[in-house]
């Protein structure tokens, strides 16, 4: 696993200790930001499934001035910690121990919205229609922005989340990548 392209192209990055996380492939990593990117021109991320913060890293690598990054295990976030001090971010982050839904709600407290949300759950615990919503409710997501979702590629995330439409979907093997746009009124 490692820094796909972007100030840290090249740069190992360790993986959650034991079985219970499943990193983003390189493959799937890559395939991602040539999508939606490939390079930002800052903005704010947030990785709410961190595990080893390995998709939020590459979005700072590739431009994104400052990420959120959260996760509920402790070795998770362990892991994301050492992983931005080794590619010299930690000044551009903040690294929660939260469950997702109580992490929405909080970060909406403070009144942020971020220009890419990046939701890769464990796939059995697949909640992502309802964490679109409650980023849509919130008003979590910039006007430009975009919220990647990883899941199963047997799961099918619906047209329409609120004021967010499916731009792009794609599949690669057992993994399958949805990405939400917002859809803008005419005076926005």
């Amino acid at each position: 696993m490692r820094v796909v392209s972007g100030k840290c192209k090249g740069r190992p990055l360790k993986a959650v200790p034991g079985s219970g996380t499943r990193p983003t492939t390189d493959k799937v990593k890559e395939s991602i930001f040539n999508i939606i990117g490939p390079y930002f021109d800052g903005g704010t991320a947030l990785d709410l499934f961190a595990g080893s913060g390995g998709l939020g890293i590459e979005a700072l690598s590739r431009g994104i001035e400052q990420a959120i990054f959260v996760d509920r295990e402790h070795k998770a976030i362990q892991t994301v910690k050492a992983n931005l001090e080794a590619c010299q971010f930690s000044g551009k982050a903040e690294v929660y121990k939260n469950d997702a839904e109580r992490a929405l709600k909080a970060i909406s407290k403070r009144n942020l919205s971020f220009r890419l949300i990046l939701l890769d759950p464990p796939y059995k615990l697949q909640k992502l229609v309802e964490l679109v919503e409650l980023i849509h409710s919130n008003g979590l997501l910039d006007n430009d922005g975009l919220i990647v979702c990883e899941h199963g590629s047997e799961t099918t995330l619906p047209d329409r989340i609120g004021s967010f439409f499916k731009w792009k979907q794609e599949t690669y093997g057992i993994i399958a990548v949805t990405i939400f746009q917002k859809e803008l009124l005419p005076n926005e």
